[in-house]
Parts: C-alpha cells; sequence; structure tokens
C-alpha cells in the first residue's frame, strides 16, 4: 500500500515571534526542535519505514525533515531538496509583525491576504533584504519562475510539478515517502490530493509536530488519512 507522510516543519523562530515568513529561511526554535523530535519518534512508533524523503530548500524544513529521520531510526533514507516545496512567499509582508501588519493595512487586509484563495500581498522589490533573486539558492533557476508575493494557488502551481514528477510516480511504484515541508505548501498539496474546492481548503490548518499519513490503493485513491 503507497504512503505518503507530510510534516510540517516544527515552530520556527519567526513563528514564536508571530512574523511572516514565507522564503525567509528562519531556523527552528527550541520547541521546534523538540517538536521535529517528537515527530520523530511518534513514526518509529507507527512502524512507518520510509523509501524516499523531500523538503524544502529552507532549513527550517530541512532540519526538521533530518530530525523525521533521526529520531525513527532512518537518518540514511535519501533526501531530495526542491524551492518547489518552499513555503508560500508572503512578498512585501515578510519579516514584519503579523499583529503590527493588521495595525498598519487594517484587520479585514490582512486577513484576506492570509487566508484568501487567489489574493496575494504586495511584491516584494528585488532589493530588499530577504528577496529569492540574488539568492543562491535560486540562481539556476529562470528568475520569471522567483516569486515576489505568492498566494495559495500560485504555491499550489509550483507545487504541483513536484508531485507529478516525483511524489506520485514514487507512490504508484509502492514506496513510502516522507515529505518535510511548510504549512501551505503542504495545504496546496492537499488541496490536490484531497479534490478540495477552493473555499474548504481555507479551512484547512497543518499543526507542527503532528505528522500526516496518507494510505492510498494501487491508483492513488485515497484509503486512509489521519494524524499521528
Amino acid at each position: 500500500m503507497p504512503k505518503l507522510v507530510f510534516s510540517r516543519h516544527g515552530l520556527s523562530e519567526w513563528n514564536a515571534l508571530n512574523q511572516f515568513t514565507g522564503w525567509a529561511d528562519v531556523d527552528l526554535a527550541e520547541q521546534g526542535v523538540e517538536e521535529a523530535i517528537a515527530g520523530g519518534k511518534k513514526i518509529k512508533e507507527a512502524g512507518i519505514e520510509f523509501d524516499q524523503a523531500y523538503t524544502s530548500v529552507l532549513k527550517r524544513a530541512i532540519k526538521t525533515t533530518n530530525y523525521l529521520l533521526e529520531y525513527s531510526d532512518q537518518i540514511w533514507v535519501p533526501v531530495e531538496k526542491s524551492w518547489r516545496l518552499n513555503e508560500r512567499h508572503y512578498g512585501g509582508l515578510t519579516g514584519q509583525n503579523k499583529a503590527e501588519a493588521a495595525e498598519k493595512f487594517g484587520d479585514e487586509q490582512v486577513h484576506i491576504w492570509r487566508r484568501s484563495y487567489d489574493v496575494s500581498p504586495s511584491p516584494m522589490p528585488h532589493d530588499h533584504p530577504y528577496s529569492a533573486h540574488g539568492d543562491r539558492r535560486y540562481a539556476k533557476l529562470d528568475q520569471s519562475v522567483v516569486p515576489d508575493a505568492e498566494n495559495l494557488k500560485i504555491t499550489l502551481e509550483r507545487a504541483l510539478p513536484f508531485w507529478e514528477d516525483k511524489i506520485a510516480p514514487d507512490l504508484l511504484s509502492g514506496k513510502t515517502v516522507l515529505v518535510g515541508a511548510h504549512g501551505n505548501s503542504i495545504r496546496a498539496l492537499v488541496k490536490h490530493i484531497d479534490g478540495l474546492t477552493d473555499d474548504e481548503i481555507l479551512e484547512v490548518e497543518i499543526p507542527t509536530g503532528s505528522p500526516l499519513v496518507y494510505e492510498f490503493d494501487d491508483n492513488l485513491n485515497v484509503l486512509n488519512k489521519y494524524y499521528l
């Protein structure tokens, strides 16, 4: 039975400070490390054995993936990193405190930016300290695909090719796959896998520290879905 485990990274330093993070490469907070270790132990207790792991190119997800594998005694499992699994890019909101942004722009506008499916925040200028343009991680990409701001719709559009080219073929071959990623990149793929509407996905939250398990039939129809 093909099996897929999603795990959102543990609490990051900016999560703890209530700041918009997106593509900023922020480390795990101490609590986030503990959550990732706990997730690895849950995977071990569940007896889930991976053949392949995937993660983003942001260290909070990379470290979480490493902890999950280490504490489930599977540190040897191959890990592939891709920008397509990065968190949603929060544009000009990146680095701002969420409460302060609500005071500046209004609660309703910030809520629309955060929770709507297809509305993006203002784009990040290329000379912004957190711009992905000029970052060596993305130097080989066509700069037209490097975002300055994203919504969930755009996040799904850039994550979906990775699902189709990497994750789905692995599952169809019977592999058990770990994806250590971010709240919104996981939500985007959950929308696709579960066939959710644009409105339904707005109600979905992906918790930290609780691996999400999908079990599929041989045609990748979902048979079971649960959190560890």
